[in-house]
């Protein structure tokens, strides 16, 4: 079945921001270690995800899928992000996890995360441990998502799909774990109210200063990802 109406067109830069989370606390450095990680998802708080669901764009056909979290064991962990290929038939451009949609043969969850991650940017299995699963997270586009948290050893050398990635990067998982960076948005498409976050990053190395538009089921998730390592 396909979408009954085309999804709304818009730079999602130029959509004013609501207000900034700043009031909130950021996950202390002492959580955002490998070995603090581990524990968290050995004994996982009780807490509730405050992103779940986005407001339908269409009819498309519900489909089951799975986004890798991959955590960078660098000196200071970082999160492994892509910028989708401007020729995806869906969230083209847009910053992402690795992952993508489950095949009939994937075991699990975690098999489709890792197979993807393999598939789209050469992340291989061997160098990720997996923690756990954050609650599903279902796109506007009728993607239901598990996201796959995980540690990934660093030595690997990654061979991005050219179909599917258009780039690879890292960013500080401090920065996306302090509120003062979550933005709020709202826009009005279909008679209805859309609301996300939006959690813009721009690299201190001068060699690599663009800026990454993180925003949409991205942000969503690592508001989640947040509220799981704050609680």
């Amino acid at each position: 079945m396909t979408i009954t109406r085309p999804l709304p067109k818009i730079d999602p830069r130029t959509v004013p921001v609501l207000s900034v989370d700043s009031h909130l606390p950021d996950v202390p450095a002492r959580h955002l270690t490998p070995e603090a990680l581990r524990a968290r998802f050995r004994r996982p708080p009780v807490w509730t995800p405050e992103s779940s669901v986005e407001k339908k764009f269409g009819d498309r056909q519900p489909a089951p899928a799975a986004v890798l979290i991959a955590l960078v064991m660098r000196q200071e962990l970082t999160l492994l992000l892509t910028e989708r290929g401007v020729n995806m038939s869906t969230h083209s451009g847009q910053i992402a996890f690795p992952g993508g949609r489950t095949d009939a043969s994937d075991r699990d969850p975690v098999h489709t995360a890792l197979r993807e991650a393999d598939e789209e940017i050469g992340l291989p299995a061997s160098h990720v441990e997996v923690l756990g699963s954050l609650p599903i997270y279902v796109t506007g586009t009728a993607f239901i998502v598990t996201p796959v948290v995980a540690l990934v050893r660093p030595g690997f050398e990654l061979k991005p799909n050219p179909a599917e990635v258009a780039d690879v990067f890292e960013v500080p998982l401090s920065h996306l774990m302090s509120p003062a960076n979550h933005r709020r948005h709202a826009f009005e498409f279909d008679g209805a109210v859309r609301q996300w976050f939006s959690m813009p990053y721009t690299s201190s190395d001068p060699a690599d200063p663009k800026e990454r538009y993180i925003w949409g089921a991205t942000a969503a998730m690592l508001r989640n990802f947040y509220r799981f390592m704050a609680s």
